[in-house]
C-alpha cells in the first residue's frame, strides 16, 4: 500500500529540507504516492498568490500533508501561507512534541514535553480595529471609563466548542502516546469568562478521562517560570493559542531550539507536517541547515498514518546520529565553526545509513 501525501517544497530552503526528508521517509521502507505542489514567494510571480488554490485542493484530496518552510511575503496584503492552511482545512490542533535528545546542546538533562495548542481561536482570530474606527468607539463606549479613546481594539474569543476539541485532542494524544498527565493553561485569574470558560470546558473533558490521564492546571506566568525551573514536572500541556504559540518556543528552546521541533496541525478531514523554524532564505541552496525538525516531524506523519513501528525505527535512527555527533550539521556541533560539520544532504544520508543498520 502507497499513501497520497502532498508534498509543498515551500521556498528559502524548504526545498532541500523537503527533498532530504523525502529521501528519509521513504528509507524506512513505507511507500507514499508524493503529490509535489509549490506554495510561497517563489510562486508569487506566476501564480499571483503564495498560496496557489491546487495546493488546497491536494491537501483536501489527499488528507495529508508534508511541508516545507514558507516565507512570508512583505507587503503583499497576505497575513501568512501558514495561518491561512490552518484556517482554510480547519487544522485546529497544533501538537509540537519538544523532546531532549541526547548530543544536543541544552542547558538540561532530560525534557520531554508535548505542546497542543488551539490553532483557530484567542487574539490570533485576526479580529482587530484600527484607532479611531467606528468599531473600536463602539466597543469603547460599551466600556466606559475602562479603554483609553485612543487605543486599537483587539478581541479574544474562546468558545466552548473550540476548547473541547482542543482539550479532547490533547488527551487523545495522551492516551494513543502512553503520556501520564495534561496541563491545561490560561490566565483565567484575570480573564474570567474567556480564559474561564477554557478552564471550565477542560474540566469537564479531564473527567471522560479520570483514570486514565491525570489533568491539572497552571497558569501562563506560573508555568514559564516552572518550565525554566523544573520542565521533568510536566508532560502534555494544552493552551489557547497565542499562550500555546509562546510556549511552544520556549519549551523549543528547551531542547536545543527550532531546528530540533517538529510540528503537526491536525484536523477533522486533513492534517499537515512541518517544520517549526522558518525559511532561511540566507541560507538557501547552500546545503547547510538542520534537516532534524522536519524529518521528525516525518515521524509525527507516520505515526498519524498508523505507521508506528516505522516511526520508531525512524527516531531512533535520527537519535542515533545526533547522539554519536559526527554526521551533524553546524548547529549541533558543541561549536558552530566545527569544521566537521556536514551539509543537509549528508545528514539525511547518515540517518538513511543508520536506519538501514537498525
Amino acid at each position: 500500500m502507497a499513501y497520497n501525501v502532498t508534498l509543498i517544497r515551500g521556498d528559502g530552503t524548504g526545498p532541500e529540507l523537503v527533498e532530504a526528508t523525502r529521501r528519509v521517509l521513504e528509507a524506512t521502507g513505507v511507500a507514499f504516492n508524493w503529490d509535489i505542489v509549490d506554495a510561497g514567494v517563489d510562486v508569487m510571480e506566476t501564480a499571483g498568490t503564495p498560496l496557489p488554490p491546487n495546493v488546497l485542493e491536494s491537501i483536501r484530496r489527499n488528507k495529508v500533508a508534508l511541508k516545507g518552510p514558507i516565507t512570508t511575503p512583505i507587503g503583499t496584503g497576505f497575513r501568512s501561507v501558514n495561518v491561512a492552511l490552518r484556517k482554510e482545512l480547519d487544522l485546529y490542533a497544533c501538537i509540537r512534541p519538544c523532546k531532549l535528545y541526547p548530543g544536543v546542546p541544552s542547558r538540561f538533562d532530560k525534557v520531554d514535553l508535548v505542546i497542543v495548542r488551539e490553532n483557530t481561536e484567542d487574539l490570533y482570530a485576526g479580529v482587530e480595529f484600527p484607532v479611531g474606527s467606528p468599531e473600536a468607539r463602539q466597543i469603547i463606549n460599551m466600556a466606559p471609563g475602562k479603554i483609553r479613546e485612543d487605543a486599537a481594539i483587539s478581541i479574544k474569543p474562546i468558545s466552548r466548542s473550540g476548547t473541547r476539541r482542543i482539550v479532547k485532542a490533547a488527551f487523545d494524544y495522551a492516551v494513543a502516546n502512553n503520556r501520564r498527565k495534561v496541563t491545561a493553561v490560561t490566565k483565567a485569574n484575570i480573564m474570567k469568562y474567556t480564559d474561564g470558560l477554557f478552564y471550565e470546558v477542560a474540566r469537564e473533558v479531564a473527567r471522560e478521562y479520570e483514570g486514565q490521564i491525570a489533568y491539572d492546571e497552571y497558569l501562563i506566568d506560573a508555568l514559564c517560570m516552572q518550565l525554566v525551573l523544573r520542565p521533568e514536572n510536566f508532560d502534555v500541556l494544552v493552551l489557547p493559542n497565542l499562550y500555546g504559540d509562546i510556549v511552544s518556543d520556549l519549551c523549543a528552546g528547551l531542547v536545543g531550539g527550532l531546528g530540533v521541533a517538529p510540528g503537526a496541525n491536525i484536523g477533522t478531514d486533513a492534517a499537515l507536517f512541518e517544520a517549526t523554524h522558518g525559511s532561511a532564505p540566507k541560507y538557501k541552496g547552500l546545503n547547510k541547515v538542520n534537516p532534524t525538525a522536519l524529518i521528525l516531524s516525518g515521524v509525527l506523519m507516520l505515526r498519524h498514518l498508523g505507521e508506528r513501528e516505522a516511526a520508531d525505527r525512524l527516531e531512533q535512527a535520527v537519535a542515533a546520529v545526533i547522539a554519536e555527533g559526527k554526521d551533524v550539521t553546524y548547529d549541533l556541533k558543541p561549536n558552530r565553526n566545527d569544521p566537521t560539520a556536514v551539509g543537509t544532504s549528508q545528514m539525511a544520508d547518515a540517518i538513511i545509513r543508520k536506519l538501514q543498520s537498525l
